[in-house]
């Protein structure tokens, strides 16, 4: 494989493979860190590096010939807790790139930064955009509001009863991006080599809706009524916990919906929002509604 190569990890990813559907369309050879293999498409123009994006060995092997990384860690809700799951997982890797060719690193992280309270995933996915910064890499940390794709988690209840959950007051607006638009920004700024510094592109959607609204949308883009419903924060933990998050992992999830209900998603709202088209009405008719299939 060529030097100047494009290091992805989390490839089979909802946003990682995305974005190496579009590195391969525009012809570009690209090495993944994938822990499975088989998940992945056979495709002579990918190098994969079979293991963990948190193991110092498998790093060292990936990052030869690299000269661009897409760094997302997958936030395993089984771990102890949102550092472990972001900053533990990127440490390695940081510890590598100063001796490594890397020179441009795009990350996916969140709004939020300045918030004075503890916004767990939030503040954790922040604090490793500030660990790669410090190594001298040139990044570009892609900070996305709500994905309104996280509505896919949410198929069988639609699917089963019309409703949907969420620990928000119905009629809270809030912004929403669509992961295809932040895969799109993250694929395009990998081929490109031609920007420097560090530099955070909020990524917002291109309007605030609530749930309440969101939820009409929905029952016009599935031809039923769908509904949102407001749970308390000590409920959804308990949900977030029967899934399979560890306790630190959910009250993580607790402290992010908490900091977003009191705004963190709105402290900057001058970024522009053309660059981010996706409707939440366009992302049911493309998306949504082959997912949930025939209701």
């Amino acid at each position: 494989m060529e030097d100047n190569m494009i290091l992805l990890t989390t490839p089979t990813g909802d946003i990682g493979h995305r974005v190496l559907g579009r590195l391969l369309d525009a012809g570009t050879h690209v090495r993944v860190i994938a822990r499975d293999p088989l998940k992945l498409s056979m495709d002579n123009r990918i190098d994969v590096i079979q293991g963990s994006m948190s193991d110092a060995d498998t790093i060292a092997q990936a990052l030869p010939g690299v000269t661009r990384v897409f760094w997302l860690p997958p936030g395993d809700p089984s771990l102890p807790s949102a550092r472990a799951a972001y900053r533990g997982v990127s440490q390695a890797f940081c510890d590598a790139l100063p001796g490594s060719e890397v020179t441009q690193v795009v990350t996916i992280s969140a709004l939020g930064r300045g918030w004075p309270k503890p916004a767990g995933l939030v503040t954790a996915t922040l604090e490793v955009d500030d660990m790669i910064a410090r190594t001298g890499v040139h990044l570009r940390a892609l900070t996305c509001a709500s994905l309104m794709d996280n509505f896919a988690r949410q198929i069988e209840p639609i699917r089963a009863t019309g409703m949907f959950y969420q620990p928000t007051p119905g009629d809270k607006k809030l912004p929403h991006v669509a992961k295809s638009d932040v895969a799109r920004i993250a694929a395009d700024l990998l081929l490109d080599t031609g920007w420097t510094d560090v530099q955070e592109l909020p990524l917002l959607g291109p309007e605030d809706l609530s749930f309440d609204e969101m939820a009409d949308i929905l029952s016009e883009a599935l031809g039923r009524p769908v509904k949102a419903v407001e749970i308390s924060m000590s409920q959804f933990e308990e949900m977030m916990r029967g899934l399979g998050a560890s306790e630190g992992m959910a009250q993580a999830y607790v402290e992010m919906l908490t900091a977003k209900n009191e705004g963190i998603d709105t402290l900057d709202m001058t970024a522009s929002r053309r660059t981010t088209p996706t409707t939440f009405r366009e992302w049911c008719d493309r998306e949504f509604r082959t997912l949930i299939g025939e209701i």
